[in-house]
C-alpha cells in the first residue's frame, strides 16, 4: 500500500492516512483480516508523529473498519469494504457537488462545467496513481511505501 501525504494540502495529516486507508479497502488493496503496519512502523516511513498515526488507528477503529487482534495489531474488519466504498463515494460527492456549485455561481453553465471536466480527463489518462500505486515524489509531499502484511 501506497502512502501519500500533503502537510501543506489543507487536508490534516491524520485525516489522510484515515481516508488513504478506507480508499485501499474500498479498492481492495487492504483487505479483512490482512494486518496493518504497527503504529511506529507507519509513522517511521511516512515520516510523521507516532501520535499522528495512533490517532488515525484509533478513529478507524471507532468506525469499525479496524479491529484490534491481541498480540498480532490491527487488521481490517469484516465488512470494512462495503463501509469505506461507501465513505469513498460519498466524499467524492459532496467535494464534486461543491466545486460544480461554486462553478454554476460563478457563472458557467453545464456545458462549460463539463467542458473543463472532459478536459481534465483527457490530460489526466493513467496519469493519476491510485492507493495501490507510487505517486512520483514531490519536495513537497512525503510518500512511503507501506508494506503489506499478509
Amino acid at each position: 500500500m501506497f502512502f501519500s501525504i500533503d502537510p501543506s494540502g489543507g487536508v490534516a495529516i491524520y485525516e489522510q492516512i484515515i481516508r488513504q486507508i478506507k480508499f485501499a479497502i474500498a479498492e481492495q488493496t487492504l483487505r479483512p483480516g490482512q494486518l496493518l503496519p504497527s503504529v511506529r512502523g507507519l509513522s517511521h516511513q511516512i515520516a510523521v508523529n507516532p501520535n499522528t498515526v495512533a490517532r488515525a488507528y484509533q478513529q478507524l477503529q471507532s468506525d469499525g473498519i479496524l479491529e484490534s487482534l491481541r498480540g498480532r495489531g490491527l487488521v481490517v474488519c469484516n465488512g470494512a469494504a462495503s463501509r469505506c466504498h461507501t465513505f469513498r463515494q460519498s466524499l467524492m460527492s459532496g467535494r464534486i457537488g461543491t466545486v460544480i456549485d461554486e462553478a454554476l455561481h460563478g457563472g458557467l453553465n453545464e456545458a462549460d462545467v463539463r467542458q473543463i471536466v472532459d478536459a481534465h480527463f483527457r490530460s489526466r489518462s493513467d496519469s493519476v496513481p491510485t492507493i495501490s500505486s507510487p505517486a512520483s515524489s514531490s519536495s513537497d509531499n512525503s510518500s512511503a511505501e507501506v508494506p503489506s502484511h499478509e
